[in-house]
């Protein structure tokens, strides 16, 4: 039976020889040099994600709304569109039906017409009186200048037979003509009573004519909105009221988007620099996956509220904030007001 070699080892021995001493010290150097390195990597990999870039400016697309209204008050019978629907210029929005204003224009014609009446009667002729009493006194006049007349040239004959003085051939003259005066008076007074005394009512019976017209015009005018119409081309974005339902006057019934879209930001002063009215820049589109240039041609500053607050450690400035708007320099296909679209700087 084999005896069993005791256990001499002890951890004094490894320190005893010099190969093992060596050898642990370069496998602790290798791993001082290995994490160093990899702190190292991890400090350039960490100061490169971090280094900070150009600023992002980020705005969204925006279009003109119109909100579509009646001057009329009624009930909505028929809604001719949808939402979302393209429409051109003059395609029928809306059907409304009025009963009040319809009775409004019964009564508007009603009295369009009694005004005609009344004015055709003045047409026709009043004050036959005033006119036959002025005739009368004409007539009156007219006698009185030929009896005037008649005795003046007798009175002229006998003068020139030596009959009667000039003073009486005076006098007979200043009573012709004193008469033909009262002739032409009388005249006067008659042409008047004719034409100029009822011209003054003749223009009264038809300027009542007129207001009635406009009375008539302007319920037309509410009556044409029974049928609502684009204005222009757009997209129908919002529908408010049903169908049947009751809409009051120039109360919203919905909301036109044109087709005049743009982009809006709100930019810090000190990214103006190459930002001008008329400026040409690139912007990307998100939602579409595109990029497409625009055209700045509108520049605003949008007031203290607005303000980037800087901070005293920093020792900057306050900065202020300008809204930018740009216009596509070509149509972008399916752009919608709200998308989001970043500045390529």
């Amino acid at each position: 039976m084999a005896t069993e070699k005791p256990n001499t080892y002890t951890p004094e021995a490894d320190y005893a020889d010099p190969k093992a001493v060596e050898s642990k010290d370069h496998l602790l150097i290798t791993t001082i040099i290995i994490v160093l390195l990899i702190l190292a990597a991890l400090a350039v990999i960490g100061f490169l994600c971090l280094k900070q870039g150009p600023d992002t400016i980020q705005g969204q697309g925006d279009a003109t709304e119109i909100r579509i209204s009646g001057k009329m008050p009624g009930r909505i019978t028929q809604i001719c569109v949808e939402e979302g629907q393209h429409v051109k210029a003059g395609d029928t929005l809306v059907r409304i039906h009025s009963s009040i204003v319809e009775a409004r224009m019964e009564q508007a014609r009603a009295m369009e017409n009694a005004a005609s009446a009344t004015n055709a009667k003045v047409d026709a002729g009043t004050r036959s009186q005033i006119i036959s009493s002025a005739y009368d006194v004409w007539q009156q006049a007219v006698a009185a200048s030929g009896i005037a007349k008649k005795t003046y040239d007798r009175m002229q004959s006998l003068y020139a037979q030596g009959v009667i003085s000039e003073q009486k051939r005076d006098e007979a003259k200043a009573a012709y003509e004193a008469a033909k005066s009262g002739e032409a008076a009388a005249r006067s007074q008659y042409e008047l009573a004719k034409a100029g005394a009822q011209k003054e009512d003749k223009a009264a019976s038809r300027a009542m004519v007129n207001v009635a017209r406009g009375g008539v015009s302007e319920v037309n005018a509410v009556l044409e909105d029974q049928v609502l119409v684009a204005p222009c081309d757009g997209v129908i974005t919002v529908i408010y009221p049903n169908e049947s339902e009751l809409v009051a006057t120039g109360a919203p019934i919905m909301t036109l988007q044109k087709d005049d879209y743009w982009a809006v930001f709100n930019v810090r002063e000190n990214m103006l620099k190459n930002i001008k009215e008329g400026t040409k820049i690139k912007v990307r589109i998100p939602a579409l996956d595109k990029e497409t240039e625009m055209q700045v041609y509108y520049i605003r500053d949008m007031g203290t509220y607005a303000n980037w607050q800087a901070t005293k450690s920093t020792g900057d400035y306050d900065a202020r904030t300008f809204q930018i708007k740009a216009r596509p320099m070509k149509p972008i296909e399916n752009f919608r007001p709200g998308m989001s679209v970043i500045l390529i700087q």
